[in-house]
């Protein structure tokens, strides 16, 4: 029973874990279905939006480091704090911002160009931004805390303490995480699916040269995209600062991406949510099975840990072999 009773708290930690892996998976599977192309600059992204937003708070100078090196000043911070809420709208200003200038710098010079071409640009995006970020906030790990709730909620603790007699153990910011991705999630979908401007975006993953000769602007859809990526990378970098401070390692999680988006599919916003699911929640009871003697030991004879590390990339690989396209993914059909 408490075997039992502990397995049903991994699993609720999984479920809350695998809609954080979804946050960042979302940005992915924007930029592939309005370009065609997957964007390995997004985990650098959610990082960039963590760092501006820490700095915008903090009222911290940017380039601080440059201008005290060239000019032998020591300017650090303008001396105000800006709340929570403000920073977070200046912050998505300045994402909105990063969008137009990799349109206008990046994205309109590689018009018809073939994917791979595209996949490389957004590789040097990715370790330009990370530059940038180190250049403009500096490299030291940084406490984010923009009001949401943090620690183990103890109603949910003693609510199942007094009908289980097992408290389970539940972060509070999880909870918030679930919430904001679903109303997320839902907004996306809606936007996809029912406005012009989502119409239009499916076109253009589709064949870049017909949206154009049917009118429609490349220019404002890559823009809009990549806007609305930028600000899904905003909501991942508060929630994985939050949990886990704002750190350069912080942009590592666009790996944790790679099998939710194999399961789920590169261009459903559903299935990132669904892959999410099932690679936290797997990654989690797989976890708690083979490291648990009274479980993995008594049936194969020996226990392994530290298995959350790499059993998403396998369960990836083996689900691949089965459906390639991912669970809700455009199924490829060709003449013969």
């Amino acid at each position: 029973m408490d075997q039992l009773l502990y397995g049903s708290e991994v699993l609720i930690n999984g479920l809350m874990t695998g809609v954080m892996y979804s946050l960042v998976a979302l940005g992915f599977v924007l930029i592939y279905k309005a370009s065609g192309v997957f964007n390995y600059a997004q985990g650098v992204m959610a990082l960039f939006a963590a760092l501006t937003l820490v700095g915008i708070m903090e009222g911290q100078v940017p380039f601080a480091h440059l201008i005290n090196a060239m000019f032998g000043t020591h300017v650090e911070s303008f001396g105000w704090n800006v709340p929570a809420l403000l920073a977070i709208l200046l912050t998505a200003g300045v994402m909105v911002l990063l969008a137009i200038l990799i349109e206008k710098l990046v994205l309109q010079h590689l018009v018809g160009q073939e994917p791979i071409i595209l996949f490389m640009a957004t590789i040097g995006l990715a370790y330009f931004l990370e530059g940038l970020g180190d250049v403009m906030w500096g490299a030291d790990v940084k406490t984010l805390d923009v009001g949401l709730p943090q620690g183990i909620s103890e109603s949910i603790e003693q609510a199942t303490n007094d009908w289980f007699g097992y408290g389970f153990f539940i972060d509070r910011l999880d909870i918030w995480a679930t919430i904001i991705a679903a109303i997320l999630v839902a907004a996306l979908v809606a936007f996809s699916q029912y406005t012009k401007q989502g119409r239009a975006m499916r076109a253009v993953a589709d064949d870049h040269q017909a949206a154009l000769s049917v009118g429609i602007s490349l220019q404002f859809i890559w823009i809009m995209v990549w806007s609305i990526a930028g600000f899904v990378a905003l909501v991942a970098g508060i929630m994985w600062g939050t949990k886990s401070g704002v750190q350069f390692s912080l942009s590592l999680i666009a790996l944790k991406a790679l099998p939710v988006l194999m399961l789920g599919g590169f261009t459903s916003i559903p299935g990132a949510i669904v892959g999410g699911l099932i690679i936290g929640v797997g990654e989690k009871l797989f976890e708690f099975i083979m490291s648990s003697p009274d479980l993995a030991g008594s049936w194969f004879g020996f226990t392994i840990s530290a298995t959350e590390n790499w059993f998403a990339y396998v369960l990836a690989l083996m689900f691949l072999v089965f459906r390639p396209q991912g669970l809700f993914g455009e199924r490829i059909i060709e003449r013969v």
